[in-house]
């Protein structure tokens, strides 16, 4: 329990520091570094996720053609 409380504290310091921070000019150029890189990172994922979605798809599509053919030849 003392350790969730502990975990609570200091998320809740942390967003105080950082809305502090956020004020400053250098600190805003800084979140907004951090924001971009998360988006990028973001959409890294997405495009990874759709690609090998993709693949997965051709797969499926593949091997059902070839049970079909496996069925028509019998």
């Amino acid at each position: 329990m003392k350790g969730i409380l502990l975990l609570a504290a200091g998320v809740v310091a942390g967003f105080v520091v950082a809305h502090q921070v956020s004020k400053t000019p250098e600190g805003k150029k800084f979140f907004d570094d951090v924001d971009s890189k998360a988006k990028e990172f973001g959409s890294a994922v997405v495009d990874g996720y759709k690609a090998r979605e993709a693949e997965l798809r051709a797969a499926v599509a593949e091997a059902e053609d070839v049970i079909a053919d496996l069925k028509r030849s019998r």
